[in-house]
């Protein structure tokens, strides 16, 4: 039994690692830019205002990945060189951000301080949080001329396959692409700089709705208020007019021509209070009692 209980939470523990594994998927992070010496004049400055060589790693996925508890290494030989250390929330990358990570030699002034510097002709690599498999690596060229970098350029940003790399100017936090790759938002920014269209659009949405709007709720307060009712012509139908002839014929007083004239009165000036087939049906009941003449009938006296 014991033994059967510790084979469950064994493959209970191994399914819940596999799927953690998953869900981080270091796999999607790349090293996408790198500057070895920085411009001396006009540079990426850190948090204590030093420009560093610096190293930018991006997330090129649709969801979130952290990378803390992963290493950077310039030393094939020495993966676990420099780690990031786990529990800061800033290394949890959204969709399609980067973060920056400064080679300044000493890793004790922050979560994004690395303790080596960037060395040209050395070739950086980004290792899974195991210290043993590497998720990128990107050279440096040892001719990379001071203040420019190395970069892994996407030739379409909605794929992000990184297969163009070159030297350029330093664009940190940014996605490397082609210029030319335009998402709807920037042809937008660049077509209405004013944002007239966006303006106009939305303000047409916004009233078109109101209209729509307008018409159900009018149409519906109608429906409640009862002002769609039936339209009396003042006519009677044949089946009315043929009710009244029959219960005309069959009465031999006056208190039938008072209730057809008490009903056509309410139903011909819609003051009727249900709402009923609107047809009249008289029928001569000869069960009834009260036109029993014979119970009217007095006895003759005995002489």
């Amino acid at each position: 039994m014991n033994r059967t209980l510790k084979t469950i939470i064994t493959l209970a523990a191994t399914v819940f690692a596999g799927t953690a594994l998953r869900a981080q998927n270091v796999s999607d992070l790349i090293i996408s830019e790198v500057v070895a010496v920085p411009d001396s004049v006009v540079s990426f400055k850190d948090d204590f205002g030093q420009a560093n060589g610096w190293i930018e790693v991006f997330n090129k996925s649709q969801g979130t990945v952290n990378f803390g508890g992963c290493f950077v290494t310039d030393d094939i030989h020495n993966l676990k060189k420099s780690s990031i250390p786990k529990g800061d929330l800033r290394t949890k990358l959204g969709p399609r951000q980067s973060a920056v990570l400064y080679a300044s030699g000493d890793s004790r002034q922050g979560t994004f301080y690395l303790n080596f510097k960037i060395e040209k002709g050395k070739t950086i690599y980004l290792v899974s949080n195991d210290g043993k498999s590497i998720i990128d690596s990107l050279g440096v060229p040892q001719n990379l001329a001071d203040g420019k970098a190395i970069a892994k350029f996407a030739n379409d940003k909605k794929e992000m396959i990184f297969d163009d790399i070159h030297e350029a100017d330093p664009t940190p936090m940014s996605i490397n692409g082609k210029h030319g790759s335009e998402s709807k938002s920037q042809i937008m920014a660049r077509e209405d700089p004013h944002g007239y269209t966006l303006t106009a659009t939305s303000v047409a949405v916004v009233f078109f709705a109101l209209i729509i709007l307008y018409i159900i709720y009018g149409i519906s307060g109608e429906i409640f208020k009862g002002t769609f009712k039936r339209k009396k012509s003042g006519k009677i139908d044949d089946e009315t007019a043929a009710a009244i002839a029959m219960a005309l014929d069959m009465d031999d007083n006056g208190e039938t021509y008072a209730a057809i004239a008490a009903a056509l009165e309410l139903y011909l000036h819609d003051t009727v209070h249900d709402n009923e087939s609107f047809v009249l049906t008289i029928q001569d009941s000869p069960a009834s009692e009260w036109r029993n003449k014979a119970l009217t009938f007095r006895k003759a006296p005995r002489n």
